[in-house]
C-alpha cells in the first residue's frame, strides 16, 4: 500500500466526530483508504445492488441491522436520502467515529452532507496521490523527472495494476462519461460533452473566456458554465481565481482552469510520450498545471487554512500562483524552462512592487537544477518545492 498523507487527519477527527466522509474522484483510493484504516468496521457498498436495494427498500431496517456498529458505507451518492437516517442512529448512539462514508460525485452528495450531517461529520477530500506520498513508495523510479510525471499520471490503480497511461485514461475517461454524466439532466450529447472537454483541456492555464469557449463547443454560455460545474464537482478539474486585495480592484475577472490530473489531461491532447510533451504548445501551461496541483492536494491532505489564486494586471504581468494565508501570503512563479534568466522574475517583481508590504516572499520554481537567491527571490528547483508542501 501506498501511505496517504491525509490518514493521521483521518484518525485524528475519528475520535472527535460520529462520522467520517471521504469523497474525491473516482479510483482515487477512497475504498482501499477507508477499509485499511478500518479493517473492523462493517462494510457496505452501495454499487452492490443488493445493498442498495435493500438500503431504498426499508432504510430504517438497513440502519437498525448495524445499529451501535461501526460501519464504513460506500458510494453513498447512491442514496444521499440514507444520510438523514445516519443522523438520527449518531444522535442516537453518541459514538465518535461510527459512520464512515465514501463518495465519487461531489455533486450528488455535498448538499445532503451539509443539511443532514451539520456539525458531525468531518469532512475530507482525497485526490490522486500527490508526488511525495509517490516518492515515499516503491513506485519512486517512475517519478524521477517532471515530465514522467505529468505524464503517467497519479491514479493509485495505474500504479498498483501497472496500466499503461494510455490504456488508463481511456478506460476512465469513458467511465466518467459514460456512467457520471449520463445521469445528469442538462448533458444530452456526450459526443459535444466529449469534445468540450478536449477544448478546455487545451485552454489549460490560460483565462476562461466563456464565450469563445461556447460558440467552438457549439453551445451556449450558460451551458458551458453547467457543464464546468460538473467538471469541478466531481473533481476532473478546478478553478483558480484572480487575486486582488491590496492591488485597489480586480484586474481580470476570468479565472483559470486546471486539472485535477496531468495524465488525464495529457490523455485529453492527445500526448502519448514525453517526446510530445516536451514539443507541445502548451506544455508550460501542463508543467505550471502539475506543480500548482501538487499545492491544492497538499491543501487538502492536510486540511490547510490557505487560499490559492493567480495575479494579473492589464498589461499582462502575471504571478502564477498566489498562496493565502491570512496575515501571510507569498508569489510563485512557474517556468518549465530548465536555465534561469532574469526574465522570468518580471511578474514577481511587479506584482512586488504594487504591494503595500512590499517584503512578500517570492519563488520561482522550475526545471533547472540551479538553486540560488536572486535579489531576495527563491529560485528552486520543482522537486525541492514539492519536497516541503507535506
Amino acid at each position: 500500500m501506498i501511505h496517504r498523507t491525509i490518514t493521521s487527519k483521518i484518525l485524528e477527527l475519528k475520535e472527535k466526530y460520529p462520522v467520517i466522509s471521504i469523497t474525491g474522484p473516482r479510483q482515487s483510493g477512497k475504498t482501499s483508504l477507508a477499509q485499511e484504516l478500518f479493517p473492523n468496521y462493517i462494510y457496505y457498498n452501495l454499487e452492490n445492488l443488493d445493498s442498495l436495494a435493500l438500503a431504498k427498500s426499508d432504510p430504517k431496517n438497513f440502519m437498525k441491522v448495524g445499529s451501535g456498529k461501526r460501519i464504513i458505507i460506500d458510494e453513498v451518492q447512491k442514496f444521499p436520502e440514507l444520510l438523514s437516517y445516519i443522523q438520527v442512529e449518531v444522535d442516537a448512539q453518541k459514538i465518535d467515529g461510527q459512520f464512515v462514508i465514501t463518495g465519487s460525485q461531489n455533486f450528488s452528495i455535498a448538499e445532503s452532507i451539509s443539511q443532514s450531517l451539520a456539525g458531525r461529520v468531518a469532512n475530507f477530500t482525497l485526490l490522486p496521490l500527490s508526488y511525495s506520498e509517490v516518492r515515499g513508495s516503491t513506485y519512486s523510479g517512475l517519478f524521477a523527472e517532471s515530465k514522467q510525471s505529468i505524464l503517467r499520471g497519479f491514479y493509485p490503480r495505474s500504479l498498483v495494476k501497472d496500466i499503461h497511461p494510455e490504456d488508463f485514461y481511456r478506460d476512465y475517461l469513458s467511465t466518467y462519461v459514460e456512467r457520471d454524466v449520463r445521469q445528469i439532466k442538462n448533458v444530452g450529447d456526450l459526443s459535444v460533452f466529449q469534445k468540450f472537454l478536449q477544448l478546455l483541456a487545451g485552454r489549460v492555464g490560460q483565462l476562461v473566456n466563456f464565450s469563445s469557449l461556447a460558440n467552438d463547443v457549439g453551445v451556449n454560455y450558460k451551458t458551458i458554465k453547467s457543464w464546468l460545474s460538473i467538471l469541478e464537482a466531481s473533481y476532473i478539474v478546478y478553478s483558480l481565481q484572480p487575486y486582488y486585495e491590496n492591488f485597489g480592484k480586480r484586474i481580470t475577472k476570468s479565472p483559470k482552469i486546471y486539472f485535477c490530473d496531468t495524465g488525464l489531461l495529457c490523455h485529453l491532447l492527445k500526448i502519448n510520450s514525453v517526446n510530445e510533451l516536451e514539443t507541445h504548445y502548451a506544455y508550460g501551461q501542463i508543467f505550471e498545471n502539475f506543480v500548482i496541483t501538487e499545492v491544492y492536494k497538499s491543501n487538502f491532505n492536510l486540511r490547510k487554512n490557505e487560499q490559492i489564486y493567480f495575479w494579473r494586471d492589464s498589461n499582462g504581468n502575471e504571478v502564477d500562483m498566489v498562496i493565502d494565508r491570512g496575515e501571510n501570503k507569498s508569489g510563485i512563479e512557474i517556468k518549465a524552462g530548465q536555465t534561469f534568466n532574469s526574465e522570468m522574475l518580471k511578474g514577481l517583481l511587479q506584482w512586488q512592487s504594487l504591494d503595500p508590504q512590499k517584503n512578500v516572499p517570492t519563488t520561482l520554481v522550475y526545471n533547472g537544477e540551479l538553486e540560488q537567491q536572486v535579489n531576495n527571490h527563491e529560485i528552486i528547483n520543482w522537486k525541492t518545492f514539492l519536497s516541503v508542501l507535506d
